[in-house]
């Protein structure tokens, strides 16, 4: 099995998100509506009404990272989209500032759809989040009027994590007790589980709030995961002509083959499964690099006391495989001698690190090549 990838430490995303992450994931997690009061410039200056407007004006941003919606329905992308060229090929869906802006002046919200793929610090933010989490997120940014409503009352299909970082809005939550109202304002933040009606409507400024969408991994997913290997292997030969007639003829061949399924589904190995779904996940996620020009340069300079840092939601994840490890780094894996392991062990555990720092366990060419390598990977950055 893997090691486990460190979990959520005081100052993380979970903790800035719900307030104790602990508390959050054996209490509320998918059960019930939580709200959570932090610093407001903590969440504010992740992504500020400067930075929405550089996207929208400043950006060369293209559909469909962003739509435009208003009273409850989605405008169509000619209304706020241009075509240009670029060495003489077609670029279309380029978002059109000025028609863009006409229509939020006319009370359309502007969502930014996918943030999490182009803002750094709401990439950051949901790169962390995935790894306490364990499960997929993403992050949609919603731009609105004074007094504005881009979406009626409606639910989502998985769990969101919403935060105000300009003006507020009001939230019209629908539960078992009734109608609940919230006014999210900066530094607050409102967790709604999977299928909680919910509208929210700008007060007497502009809105700016970010939702994160958690699109949970299912017990039942993790199963036909595990599964699919054997069924792959059951026989795939045609039911016997006349059975609609005679259903008998499947009765005693589908006990048998239901008998050998089961067979088969209990000598699974419920490690290697795990490990597999660790696998899959922490080599999926969508590389994260920011800066990493900097460190392919920087990367040969590295002496035992550069001080390196670990990327911000990259995992280090271990597997052994006899007298070599793979270590699982987020978008992809790498293979590594063994021996490696102990150092291994103790970057893993730190933020910040220099190669010196790894001397109890290997020498000084040894933790040099280790380091420079975990830059050029990824998992490592300069601290410059």
């Amino acid at each position: 099995m893997p090691d486990p990838v460190p979990g959520s430490a005081p100052g993380s995303a979970l903790d800035l998100l719900s307030g104790d992450a602990q508390t959050f994931l054996t209490k509320v997690w998918a059960s019930r509506v939580h709200l959570h009061r932090t610093e407001p410039a903590r969440l504010a200056g992740l992504l500020s009404l400067d930075d929405a407007d550089t996207l929208l004006t400043s950006s060369a941003i293209r559909t469909p990272s962003i739509r435009v919606a208003r009273d409850g329905a989605v405008l169509p992308e000619s209304g706020y989209t241009r075509g240009a060229t670029l060495a003489g090929r077609p670029l279309t869906g380029l978002v059109d500032a000025r028609k863009a802006l006409e229509l939020f002046a006319e009370g359309a919200t502007v969502v930014f759809q996918g943030v999490h793929r182009y803002w750094q610090p709401i990439t950051d933010l949901v790169a962390e989040l995935e790894l306490e989490l364990g499960h997929p997120c993403q992050a949609n940014a919603y731009l609105t009027p004074p007094g504005a409503q881009g979406f009626a009352v409606h639910s989502d299909s998985h769990d969101v994590f919403v935060f105000q970082t300009a003006g507020s809005k009001q939230w019209e939550i629908h539960g078992p007790d009734g109608v609940e109202d919230v006014l999210l304002e900066p530094g607050l933040s409102l967790y709604l589980p999977t299928g909680t009606p919910h509208a929210a409507r700008a007060q007497d400024t502009v809105s700016l709030h970010v939702t994160l969408g958690i699109n949970q991994l299912t017990w039942r997913g993790l199963l036909e995961r595990s599964v699919a290997g054997v069924l792959a292997e059951m026989p795939d030969a045609h039911l016997p002509a006349g059975h609609l007639e005679e259903p008998t003829r499947l009765t005693a061949p589908l006990a048998d083959h239901l008998q050998d399924l089961a067979d088969r589904v209990r000598a699974l190995d419920p490690d290697a499964a795990v490990e597999r779904e660790t696998r899959r996940f922490l080599t999926s996620r969508s590389p994260r690099l920011a800066g990493g020009l900097h460190d392919v340069l920087a990367a040969e300079a590295i002496e035992d006391h550069t001080l390196l840092r670990r990327r911000t939601g990259h995992p280090c994840a271990l597997i052994a495989h006899g007298d070599r490890l793979e270590v699982l780094l987020g978008d992809r894996s790498i293979d590594v001698p063994g021996r490696l392991r102990p150092a291994l062990e103790e970057l893993r555990l730190r933020r910040t690190i220099r190669p010196a720092d790894l001397g109890g366990h290997l020498d000084p060419q040894s933790r040099l090549v280790l380091c420079r390598r975990l830059v050029r990977e990824g998992l490592l950055e300069v601290v410059r």
